[in-house]
């Protein structure tokens, strides 16, 4: 039994330490670590009470709220699987994540009923749960969430035991991510990845008990979930959560609570920017500012430390979470670096015959140790081509100098990331590609000055003909989630090959 590398353990330690310490503030409510305890011990006995063992997913459609963190620590304490879930995704999309996890509970909240009432929910085998947090037109197959979890209240879960885990490999959760084959993969994050995520976030944040944090990046992300949530609850600090992203009330939460620590992609420092000086909140608080998650470039670096806003980057992915980090000073010194690997993981470059590449030369960045994830979901094939030798394979690559920085190249498999979001070209692709007129069509990343990065789609329409940018956009419609739609067209006669027949996208213009 390792109760230490559980975040439900954790939180349960500072109700018993700290038990008044605010534990999250969100929209004027402040819930401390005593509450937060309840609230998963309550949403615990009402998992059990609707049969939800060790091992069964839960899955969660909802904004940041308190109920998504009640859950999340629910599922760890009881060994059950939490299954956080894009809420941007159209019905189709979810379709999928549902029939690849089975989850035994659905949870969803209100404001995404139009893109769930679209399924069939009673039809899924095996037979599933429904439950809506917030306002909802209930009936025999759902349940109320708020409602239900309230009975329970003051009561603990009767598995004690399940604070483990007995194996820190055990899965605490699968989180989807985009997948180069155009199908989205789960990859399954065990209680000892979480564990060291939370150190290596410790390191890199300097957290400390007093430490207030603001997270509107989604928790469905690991950005908000692993990078910010998780290592606060671990330290007995605070968060102060925001449902969605508003620069306004950012700036306004930043003086208000005195915000210590921040992190946000670099589209949100562009907006951020963008807020007149005069309608900008003291921010002074701040002590760590972190970004990642899109290209940053010299001029946005210079800018935000200009205006109070300095950062340290951050590189990862949802397999790993953060991988590479540079502190505010590194840019200066060493110009396009995404850092140097965090403390707890093995993180090297490999050329094309698997061997370490030499200061200089551009191979794969591979990791190994505990921040791997344990697999992709039901996806032997997949989790064998990425995980070999031990070493997870990122797609990234990269070159480092002497010194230990690593330095971007280019991502295997062209994804690109718009927004935060990592957007694959091969799942745009196999959707343009049911157009009946459409007869081949590459989509690439191309620079955008509010998203870093937006789609570009070439298209060859079939002999006879005739399409427009709107006809190829409308593909998109229902079938992918606004952030991955193309927002250039351009039609090509015909594209640059290899040898092999396969397109040079790096020639497509």
């Amino acid at each position: 039994m390792i109760k230490s590398m559980n975040i439900a353990w954790w939180v349960q330690r500072w109700a018993e330490l700290t038990p008044d310490k605010a534990a999250i503030l969100f929209e004027e409510q402040t819930i401390s670590y005593q509450v937060l305890c309840r609230r998963a011990d309550r949403t615990s006995c009402w998992l059990q009470s609707i049969g939800i063992e060790k091992g069964d997913r839960v899955a969660a459609m909802l904004n940041n709220c308190p109920e998504f963190l009640d859950l999340f620590l629910a599922c760890a304490r009881l060994g059950a699987i939490f299954v956080p879930i894009n809420f941007r995704i159209t019905s189709v999309e979810l379709d999928y994540f549902i029939k690849n996890c089975r989850p035994r509970l659905f949870v969803h909240g209100d404001a995404f009923a139009d893109a769930v009432n679209a399924l069939e929910l009673e039809s899924y085998l095996p037979p599933m749960m429904v439950a809506v947090v917030g306002e909802a037109q209930f009936n025999g197959r759902m349940f109320d969430f708020v409602e239900e979890t309230k009975n329970f209240d003051g009561k603990r879960a009767f598995l004690t035991r399940s604070l483990g885990p007995a194996d820190p490999e055990e899965p605490q959760v699968i989180m989807y991510t985009s997948g180069t084959t155009g199908k989205p993969k789960g990859a399954v994050l065990s209680h000892r990845k979480t564990f060291f995520n939370c150190l290596n976030a410790d390191i890199f944040f300097k957290l400390h008990f007093s430490d207030i944090m603001l997270i509107f990046l989604p928790l469905f992300h690991s950005g908000g979930l692993f990078i910010q949530a998780a290592p606060i609850f671990y330290k007995g600090a605070t968060i102060v959560l925001h449902r969605k992203f508003d620069p306004i009330t950012i700036y306004r939460d930043i003086e208000k609570y005195r915000v210590t620590k921040f992190l946000g992609v670099p589209t949100v420092y562009r907006e951020l920017l963008k807020v007149d000086p005069e309608k900008r909140s003291d921010i002074s608080s701040l002590r760590v500012c972190a970004g990642g998650g899109e290209k940053l470039n010299q001029d946005l670096i210079k800018k935000c430390a200009e205006a109070g806003l300095a950062f340290r980057q951050i590189m990862g992915q949802t397999e790993t979470s953060i991988l590479l980090w540079a502190s505010e000073d590194d840019p200066l010194k060493k110009p396009g670096t995404v850092g140097r690997p965090v403390f707890h993981a093995e993180v090297s470059i490999l050329d094309e015959r698997g061997r370490a590449a030499k200061p200089g030369e551009t191979g794969e960045i591979v990791v190994r140790g505990s921040i791997m994830m344990k697999e992709y979901w039901q996806d032997p094939v997949k989790t064998e081509e990425t995980i070999k030798n031990g070493f997870l394979r990122t797609g990234d690559l990269a070159r480092m100098d002497e010194d230990g920085f690593f330095y971007l190249k280019g991502r295997a498999g062209d994804m690109y990331i718009s927004g935060g979001e990592n957007v694959y070209p091969a799942e745009v692709e196999k959707i343009l590609k049911l157009h009946p007129d459409i007869e081949d069509v590459a989509v690439i990343g191309m620079a955008d000055e509010t998203w870093g990065e937006t789609g570009h789609a070439f298209v060859i329409v079939s002999s006879g003909a005739s399409l427009t940018q709107a006809d190829v956009i409308a593909m998109c419609q229902g079938k992918l989630a606004k952030y991955k739609w193309p927002k250039k067209v351009t039609f090509k006669s015909q594209f640059p090959r290899t040898s092999l027949g396969k397109i040079r996208k790096g020639d497509l213009s």
